[in-house]
C-alpha cells in the first residue's frame, strides 16, 4: 500500500485499495463494504462472526447506505451481508493490508513500540495458535500488525513489520528478545530510525558488560507511580558508553532501571533490575526522555494486547482458520484505537455507551458519511 493510500481520510477509501480475495462471479457486496460492517459489529460489542452477522441483519437501510451496500430491485432495497460472507471475507482479506489501512502512519512520531502477543484460543490440533507482532506509537495508536509465520519467530518478522513506513527520527522500542545486532544496523543504517533495546540475558556477554558499567557512581534519577494495584518506584542511572567499546553498534548510552514495585493489597514487594542501550547521544535524549520512553514502551502491553485479553476475551476467542484470528485482532485494535481517540480512557466502559446506538454510534466515531 502506498503512503498516500495510507494517508486517505477517510477510512472507506484506504479500505477500497485492497485487493478482492473473492471469485469475481457471484460477487453482491463491495469488499470495503463488508469490512466496514465487521469494523463497526466490533465497535459495537462484537466479538465472533456470528455477532458480527447479527449486527448486519438487524441494520436498518439508513445504516447499510452509509456502509456503501448497494440498492438492489425496483425498491432500491439494501441487504446485509449474511454471516458466512463476512466470514469468508475475514478468512481470505490479505491480513498485512487490512493492518496498515486502518493503522495510524508513525511518520514524524517520537516512539515507536514493538512487541508480540500470542492469540491462545486459536490453537488447534493441527496449528499452533497465532502469534501477532505489533506496532504501537508511545500515544498508544496501532500503526500495524502482523502474523509471525509457523515455524519461525519475532526476530525474523522484525523487518517486515517496520517495512512499508517511514521511520525517519523515529525511536523504536523493543523488549529483550529484539536486542540483535542486525536490528540496530538496520534501523540506524538504513531506516535513519533510533533504537531503545532491553537487554537480559538472551545476550550473556552484552548483559555482563552492563552489570560490570560503574552505576554507583551515577547519580539516579527517581519516580513513582500509584495505579493498576500497585505502588512503583523506578530508579534511572545513565551512563554514556561510546569509549568503553560495548560489543553492538551504534551504541552510545546505557541504562540502568530499577523498579520496586508493592501490590497495593497484600504489600508484597518485588524488584527488578532492567538494562537499555540506545544509539541517542545525551544530546538527543536525556534521562529523563529516556525514562518517558522506556515507560512507554510499555504502553503496547497495557493498551492493546491487556484490553483486547480483558474487555474483547481475545484468549478464549475460537477463531482459528485462515486469516481470520489476525484479522479480528485488527478489528479490535482499530476499535480501541478509535474509543480512546473519543476520549474514551476505559474500552468497556466505550464499548458499552456505543452499545447504545449500535447502527449509529460506530459509524459516526469512524467518520462514515
Amino acid at each position: 500500500m502506498t503512503s498516500a493510500t495510507r494517508a486517505a481520510p477517510l477510512l472507506a477509501d484506504r479500505l477500497s485499495a485492497l485487493p478482492d480475495p473473492r471469485d469475481r462471479r457471484g460477487r453482491r457486496h463491495p469488499l470495503a463494504a463488508v469490512l466496514l460492517t465487521a469494523a463497526c459489529a466490533v465497535l459495537a460489542g462484537a466479538r465472533s462472526y456470528l455477532a458480527i452477522g447479527q449486527w448486519a441483519r438487524h441494520a436498518p437501510q439508513h445504516t447499510l447506505a452509509r456502509l456503501g451496500f448497494r440498492p438492489h430491485g425496483v425498491l432500491g432495497v439494501r441487504t446485509a451481508p449474511s454471516t458466512s460472507t463476512v466470514r469468508r471475507v475475514l478468512l481470505a482479506v490479505c491480513p498485512g493490508g487490512l493492518a496498515d489501512l486502518v493503522g495510524t502512519d508513525p511518520t514524524g512520531a517520537d516512539q515507536v513500540a514493538v512487541d508480540g502477543k500470542t492469540a491462545r484460543g486459536s490453537r488447534s490440533h493441527a496449528a499452533p495458535a497465532a502469534h501477532l507482532l505489533a506496532a504501537v506509537t508511545g500515544t498508544g495508536r496501532t500503526v500495524t500488525q502482523l502474523r509471525v509465520p509457523a515455524k519461525t519467530n519475532e526476530v525474523t518478522a522484525f523487518r517486515h513489520l517496520l517495512a512499508p513506513f517511514d521511520l525517519t527520527g523515529v525511536t523504536v522500542t523493543a523488549d529483550a528478545l529484539h536486542t540483535q545486532r542486525d536490528h540496530a544496523r538496520h534501523l540506524v543504517e538504513d531506516r535513519q530510525a533510533h533504537f531503545l533495546l532491553l537487554v537480559k540475558g538472551n545476550q550473556p556477554r552484552l548483559h555482563a558488560a552492563l552489570r560490570a558499567l560503574p552505576w554507583p557512581r551515577v547519580r539516579a534519577r527517581y519516580d513513582r507511580e500509584l495505579g493498576h494495584g500497585r505502588r512503583e518506584t523506578r530508579s534511572l542511572r545513565v551512563l554514556t558508553v561510546t569509549d568503553l567499546h560495548l560489543d553492538f553498534p551504534h551504541v552510545v548510552q546505557a541504562a540502568k532501571i530499577l523498579r520496586h514495585r508493592t501490590d497495593a493489597r497484600t504489600g508484597k514487594v518485588s524488584r527488578q533490575t532492567v538494562y537499555a542501550i540506545t544509539d541517542l547521544t545525551a544530546l538527543q535524549a536525556s534521562p529523563q526522555k529516556l525514562a518517558h520512553l522506556a515507560r512507554s514502551h510499555w504502553t503496547i502491553e497495557n493498551r492493546l494486547h491487556f484490553v483486547r485479553d480483558t474487555t474483547f476475551a481475545e484468549d478464549a476467542s475460537k477463531i482459528r482458520s485462515g486469516h481470520g484470528p489476525e484479522n479480528m485482532a485488527t478489528l479490535r485494535n482499530l476499535a480501541i484505537d478509535t474509543l480512546q481517540d473519543a476520549g474514551h480512557k476505559g474500552i468497556a466502559a466505550g464499548l458499552r455507551e456505543v452499545s447504545y446506538a449500535p447502527h449509529d454510534r460506530p459509524l459516526d466515531l469512524l467518520n462514515l458519511p
